[in-house]
C-alpha cells in the first residue's frame, strides 16, 4: 500500500528517486500514466494489469469509456527503476503534469501519484475544507 507524502526533486535528466518506502513494491517494474487532476499515476506492474483487466470489462459501445481508456493507455509508459531507485519520467508525462524540479509524490493506496509540488499544495489547500465535511455517503463504511 502506498502511503504518505514525499518531496523528491526531478534531476536534469527527468529522473526522480522513488521514495524508499515505495521501492520494494515497484522494483520489478512500474507503469506511469496520465492521472486525473494533471498528476501522474504510478502503478506497480501487477496493479496496472488489474486495472487494465477492469477496463476491458467496459462496453466498447460507451464513448466515455473509450475516451477514458484511450487517454489513460496512450500516455502509459512501463519503466524499471535503476539500482538507485531512480525512474525516468517521459517528457510527455512531465509536460502533462507541469512538473518542475520540486515534486510531491503521494501515496494513494493502490497507486502513488507524482505532482508538481506547487500544484499539489494548491490542490490540497483547496480540498482540505471539503475533506472535513465528507460524510458516510461519499465513502460508505468508513465513518
Amino acid at each position: 500500500m502506498f502511503l504518505g507524502t514525499h518531496s523528491p526533486r526531478l534531476d536534469e535528466k527527468g529522473r526522480l528517486i522513488l521514495p524508499a518506502k515505495f521501492r520494494e513494491e515497484l522494483a520489478d517494474g512500474l507503469v506511469l500514466t496520465r492521472g486525473q487532476e494533471r498528476c501522474i499515476y504510478v502503478f506497480s506492474q501487477k496493479e496496472f494489469e488489474r486495472v487494465h483487466e477492469q477496463m476491458q470489462q467496459a462496453p466498447i459501445s460507451s464513448r466515455q469509456a473509450r475516451d477514458y481508456i484511450r487517454v489513460f493507455l496512450s500516455g502509459a509508459s512501463d519503466e524499471i527503476p535503476d539500482k538507485q531507485g531512480r525512474v525516468t519520467i517521459p517528457p510527455a508525462l512531465r509536460a502533462y503534469a507541469g512538473l518542475d524540479r520540486e515534486l510531491a509524490v503521494i501515496g494513494a493506496g493502490t497507486r502513488a501519484e507524482i505532482w508538481d509540488a506547487a500544484a499539489w499544495n494548491a490542490y490540497l489547500e483547496e480540498k482540505e475544507a471539503a475533506f472535513s465535511e465528507t460524510d458516510e455517503n461519499a465513502i460508505p463504511g468508513i465513518f
